[in-house]
């Protein structure tokens, strides 16, 4: 089954829910996501779990339960679920049915962020930066906004060697390097070239920058952009953001903006950390609206491929060969 741009797949991946923050110790919330209900909850053990939202008993929304213990009790009749998705209590009997349980999802808090993936099991985490491995993390985040294509378009930008001249005007002749990892879910598109010397604005970004530059764009799952600018230039260390995408019952896409800077050492580190998150997000904006103009009033179709477009033609493969989840089938149906 075709994978890319196909609003019937939802790739198997991390999808993000929602702040950590919203969900404290002991409380339930409801959501859509990616066109299934779903309920999250954080135990006593300050664990967050992630079940399909209904009660298989007689269908009440279990965010409007309360969390006991580690389990999940519906509001109605007090059925009491676990983070795996069985009936562990039924007040007025002591067997429990078969059939009382329900699908669970597993979770990870990264970033900021609850992300869940649509099985029970996932084989990796949320996807990390390679610079940031094992370090303490200092995150913002901005409000999530929303395209009117498929995410798989919009995530595509970042390698669109030939609308960096054409939409942002900036004149850098980039040169492509692609990896995949082992299990075939990150690829990672590095393009470097040299800064051009013919313009006083590309002299003076010569004199501060150095005369290379360098990004990688590393895709995770089809659905999470992890994007590593300012490589190999003087004065400002990499700076990190992620794209967090979520398709939408309605069609397009909603896209989540995550900084992400390492943790250093006392008061002069925790400015360092929020001069560099306030300039990724200036990055961020700079980019942001021209891009929209375009992602909000596109029909894909590429029907007239350009050598240039080599790092699309790549995405489009490897998107294609991602495994479709068991969200798939449900979409277009919230239960």
């Amino acid at each position: 089954m075709k994978v890319f741009n196909n609003p019937d797949v939802v790739a198997k991946g991390w999808y993000v829910a929602c702040p950590s923050r919203e969900i404290p110790k002991a409380k339930a919330k409801s959501l859509t996501l990616c066109g299934q209900k779903i309920v999250i909850f954080r135990g006593e053990d300050n664990q967050i779990r992630a079940l399909n939202a209904y009660c298989p008993h007689l269908g009440t929304d279990l965010g409007i339960g309360k969390v006991d213990g580690n389990l999940i009790r519906c509001f109605f009749h007090h059925w009491a679920f676990d983070g795996d998705g069985k009936c562990q209590d039924i007040p007025c009997q002591s067997s429990i049915p078969n059939k009382a349980r329900l699908q669970a999802y597993m979770t990870d808090e990264k970033y900021g962020f609850i992300w869940v993936y649509p099985d029970s099991k996932a084989p990796f985490n949320v996807a990390e930066f390679d610079e940031l491995k094992g370090k303490s993390l200092v995150t913002s985040y901005d409000q999530p906004f929303e395209r009117k294509c498929h995410h798989h378009i919009c995530m595509m930008n970042g390698i669109d060697a030939q609308h960096l001249q054409t939409v942002h005007k900036l004149n850098i002749k980039m040169d492509l390097s692609l990896q995949k990892n082992a299990t075939g879910n990150i690829v990672d598109f590095t393009l470097s070239g040299e800064f051009p010397n013919t313009t006083p604005r590309e002299r003076l970004a010569r004199k501060l920058l150095g005369d290379c530059y360098e990004y990688t764009m590393r895709y995770a799952d089809g659905c999470v952009g992890l994007l590593t600018i300012m490589k190999k230039v003087k004065i400002i260390p990499p700076l990190h953001m992620i794209y967090a995408y979520t398709p939408l019952i309605e069609g397009g896409t909603r896209i989540q903006p995550i900084y992400v800077t390492a943790k250093r050492k006392g008061i002069l580190g925790y400015f360092i950390a929020r001069i560099l998150l306030l300039l990724t997000k200036l990055a961020y904006y700079f980019l942001r609206d021209e891009d929209g103009k375009i992602y909000d009033n596109i029909q894909y179709k590429p029907n007239t491929i350009l050598s240039i477009d080599e790092p699309l033609v790549k995405y489009m493969s490897y998107v294609n060969q991602l495994e479709p989840s068991i969200w798939s089938n449900n979409k277009f149906s919230i239960n």
